[in-house]
């Protein structure tokens, strides 16, 4: 096995653990809030503050890879995770969680962030190894809330629950500090970012890439941290199955994404945005029209599998614009997690007024604006 080879599958299982990290985050909020008495809006400012530190990443890894290096900026950031996890489960105020979620997002925002640039290197821009990476954060997505319906079965806690977690996040901390990784000298890299920043800061489709995911993530990042409260709040199904229900979205993530990757070797990677995207708006407005379980249920399923290829591939239409460049891809993330910032509070907020119900249905216009944008992703005539 070749060393580029090895740091690609240690990426491949650090994002796994990312995977799980991040949605277990969803699976223990409605346990946690209920146990320490959150209101829905604190309990999303949790989320958000989780997405400002993903989001502040995308500034502060590339600054600070460029002065220590891939290797140590990913090792100190993704030790983060752990810490932060940490210090939720001994903390009852609702201040020192918060910030303990930004700096976890912090943390987690760093791992994407390289993980995704390795492998975009790597693979010289693969929509199939993107895809395959992504694929392993989605198997470690739909551990998380089979693992916390599991546990709290048998009688345990939420705590035991980010016990586990801390442990599987050091584990990725060593996965990251065993690694291979040669870094650019400095003055290497800044050369090739000024020849990337020439190229995508011009760019209209880099927008256009970016804004669709900025939709894509406030969607993904309500799925992960809302859905088991919106789906007990819909009153027609346990706490146990609305968990594992989350879970089977991520089955199905898996399912999407392993399909993607086959599929990039026959179509566009702007034909198979746009495919999901019409799905994705397909089943998101059958799910939030209906309270038959069974609906709800095929609906999810669908909501899964569509929902799949879009950010990996939607990474990888972009690969060739910002290929070499920490700080293109870090642009890249870093317009998608504003999304992830801005819905969730909405969410909370709306949550306490109209219900979650009501909150998760304003949905429907993020979605709708996402498939605007790959439509109009899909007809540009650029190549990327």
């Amino acid at each position: 096995m070749t060393n580029q080879n090895k740091i690609i599958n240690k990426c491949f299982y650090a994002f796994l653990v990312s995977g799980l990290t991040v949605l277990m985050i969803g699976a223990i909020i409605p346990y946690m809030r209920e146990e320490r008495g959150f209101s829905y809006t604190v309990a999303g400012s949790f989320l958000s503050a989780y997405a400002i530190g993903n989001f502040s990443a995308s500034f502060f890894s590339p600054f600070l890879a460029s002065k220590i290096g891939r290797k140590y900026t990913i090792v100190l950031l993704s030790s983060l995770v752990p810490i932060s996890f940490f210090v939720v489960l001994l903390s009852t105020s609702s201040t020192v969680i918060f910030c303990a979620f930004l700096a976890a997002g912090l943390g987690r925002g760093g791992i994407s962030n390289i993980n995704n640039a390795v492998v975009n290197d790597a693979s010289n821009g693969s929509p199939a190894k993107i895809n395959i990476l992504h694929t392993f954060f989605a198997i470690g997505a739909f551990i998380a809330p089979f693992l916390t319906s599991t546990f709290i079965y048998f009688g345990l806690t939420w705590k035991h629950v980010l016990i586990t977690t801390i442990v599987l996040s050091i584990t990725g901390v060593i996965a990251y500090g065993t690694m291979e990784l040669q870094d650019k000298p400095v003055k290497e890299e800044k050369k090739a970012e000024t020849v990337s920043n020439n190229k995508y800061l011009k760019s209209v489709d880099f927008y256009i890439i970016g804004f669709l995911l900025f939709f894509y993530l406030g969607l993904e990042n309500c799925v992960n941290g809302w859905f088991v409260s919106y789906l007990q709040d819909t009153g027609v199904m346990s706490a146990s199955y609305a968990t594992n229900l989350v879970s089977i979205v991520w089955i199905c993530v898996i399912i999407g994404r392993l399909t993607c990757a086959y599929l990039s070797k026959k179509f566009s990677k702007k034909r198979i945005i746009l495919i999901n995207s019409i799905g994705c708006v397909s089943f998101f407005l059958l799910l939030i029209s209906t309270t038959n379980i069974v609906v709800i249920t095929i609906s999810i399923i669908g909501l899964g599998l569509f929902l799949a290829g879009i950010y990996p591939t939607g990474v990888a239409n972009a690969g060739l614009l910002i290929k070499g460049s920490t700080t293109g891809m870090a642009m890249l993330l870093a317009i998608a997690s504003l999304g992830g910032i801005i819905m969730p509070q909405i969410i909370g907020v709306l949550a306490d007024k109209i219900g979650m119900s009501g909150a998760i249905g304003i949905l429907a216009i993020d979605v709708v604006i996402m498939l605007i944008l790959a439509i109009i992703n899909n007809v540009r005539n650029v190549i990327v």
